[in-house]
């Protein structure tokens, strides 16, 4: 059958709908649509991955109950016991369930059995890492030796031909440097203290300070919840080889984070669980860092041995471990705050406690060390108040202190500044302290919110890569930047990738502009200078 002729109507119809399509492929908007909603979807959130536990279900028989009446049986005409109103009021009314403990084990546990991954073998993938950065530290470390063995040869030499004082490099001073006397006590020396630029150095050179401060942005890739419940403490690996960062919660896990993963089919959070207690404390060893501190409210310190793939058992105690340090170039001893106020010194060659001392009324929550007198200690408690202390003149009993700053409330942290001639203090009556002065004799206080309450993780403000800023957490997810020389906050760090309250901090010892924040939800945030 012959198709049938158009009507002038539907000929006029199908031009319209080619001369349509025509205009839309020219504007391109399909295409258009596309590129946006690819890229409007929001980028998933790294996270951890925990091997799924099945408990298995207990089988109890099913017992039903029938009366005497419906047995065709008599009732019981004996009634209750003559004790029954005595026993009665003897059972309890109501009995609160115990809360799940993990067993404390008092021993070595193989990271196999503390990793709490979906992927055992990922345990090996994170022990090839650390590894492989210790080894390459240990190989900066020699070669930084054989060059500085040169270049003293070279100045020998070149010291014969010219004086001292003749050749001098205004470009590697730092002006807000000065030197130390030995005791802290009396007139400081003047002088201006040479800031290196170095891999392993404790100090590190900043020439713009506003420019990359304003340039820090948060990516979202540079976002993970590395771990469940609320992180008690976050530490970056000590290397510019490789971005690696460790957090410990209130549930006694471990988490490390490898931020330079690029595989997407591997793992980049490895998840343990060597304590029964919240992490207090971790210390990453600066030369050798395949050995990591870590101390529990459980009691225990332990150290992760990624060469022995365990966690060893170095300390174990009856009171709860709240804060854990050493001093700088000193690995040889530990210092950890433990029970109401005490402070103990643990030798780890001899495996002995070498001092002991009560230095506050109750929980010790910091412990700093000064870095141009490492015997210059700072402290800060729940009871109010933050102490300097001086290791060479401590007697046994009722030590005396340097400095004490008193507070109305708790004091959570007390950190020497990077230079050692300030000390920032954060307590919970909303200010933020600065003890500064030849002998930290002037102290100031800025105002900061740091009311927490019970859910979120008390603030402890860091000092930067200078003397110039203090970073601090705010309610209302932000990062506060505070000027000590303005006696103010100057800026706060917001995005939209911030979810949630930040409360504790890191900065990269190596990395300028490099800074970790941690959320009482398992959140790790890392900001980055652009």
């Amino acid at each position: 059958m012959a198709s049938q002729k158009l009507t002038e109507y539907e000929r006029k119809r199908l031009e319209n709908i080619k001369r349509n399509e025509e205009m839309v492929a020219a504007l391109k908007i399909h295409s258009t649509a596309a590129t946006l909603s690819a890229a409007t979807k929001r980028q998933s959130t790294k996270t951890y991955k925990v091997s799924p536990v099945k408990k298995p279900k207990a089988e109890t028989p099913i017992v039903i109950r029938r009366s005497l009446r419906t047995r065709g049986m008599p009732p019981d005409s004996k009634g209750l016991a003559d004790d029954f109103c005595e026993n009665f009021d003897k059972t309890p009314k109501s009995v609160s369930p115990l809360k799940p403990q993990w067993p404390h084990v008092l021993g070595p546990i193989t990271m196999k059995d503390a990793f709490s991954g979906d992927e055992i073998e990922s345990n090996q993938v994170l022990v090839g890492k650390i590894l492989s950065i210790a080894k390459k530290t240990q190989v900066d470390v020699s070669c930084n030796e054989e060059f500085n063995g040169v270049k003293d040869i070279k100045d020998e030499i070149f010291s014969e031909k010219t004086t001292l004082g003749s050749c001098k490099s205004e470009g590697s001073e730092s002006p807000v440097k000065e030197v130390f006397d030995e005791n802290l006590i009396g007139k400081r020396k003047s002088g201006k203290c040479v800031v290196k630029n170095e891999h392993l150095d404790g100090l590190v050179k900043i020439e713009k300070k506003d420019s990359w401060l304003e340039s820090l942005d948060l990516k979202p890739e540079n976002v993970a919840r590395v771990m469940p419940g609320r992180i008690m403490a976050v530490k970056f690996f000590p290397s510019s080889s490789m971005r690696m960062i460790a957090a410990g919660n209130k549930f006694g896990n471990i988490a490390f984070w490898n931020v330079d993963s690029q595989d997407e089919k591997e793992d980049d959070i490895y998840l343990y669980h060597p304590h029964s207690g919240p992490i207090s404390g971790i210390l990453i060893q600066q030369y050798a860092m395949s050995k990591i501190y870590s101390s529990g409210y459980d009691g225990f310190i332990r150290l992760m041995d990624a060469e022995k793939e365990s966690f060893e058992l170095v300390h174990s105690c009856d009171d709860i471990v709240y804060s854990l340090s050493q001093q700088p170039n000193n690995s040889a001893s530990l210092y950890f705050g433990k029970g109401c106020g005490g402070l103990n010194v643990w030798d780890i060659r001899t495996g002995n406690s070498s001092k002991n001392w009560m230095l506050h009324g109750d929980r010790i929550n910091t412990i700093s060390f000064n870095s141009q007198n490492s015997n210059i200690m700072a402290t800060c408690s729940t009871d109010g108040t933050a102490c300097i202390w001086d290791l060479r003149s401590m007697s046994t009993h009722k030590p005396k202190t340097l400095r004490t700053v008193s507070h109305n409330r708790a004091v959570h942290s007390a950190y020497f500044s990077p230079s050692g001639s300030s000390l920032a203090t954060t307590s919970f009556n909303n200010n933020v302290g600065i003890i500064s002065g030849a002998n930290f004799e002037d102290t100031s206080m800025i105002y900061h919110n740091n009311c927490t309450g019970r859910w979120i993780s008390s603030f402890r403000g860091i000092w930067g890569w200078d003397d110039s800023y203090i970073f601090i957490g705010n309610m209302k997810r932000g990062v506060d930047v505070i000027s000590p020389a303005q006696r103010r906050t100057v800026m706060t760090l917001q995005s939209p990738e911030m979810s949630a309250i930040p409360c504790r901090f890191d900065a990269h010892p190596y990395e300028v502009g490099m800074l970790a924040s941690a959320t009482s939800g398992g959140q790790v945030y890392l900001w980055t200078p652009c």
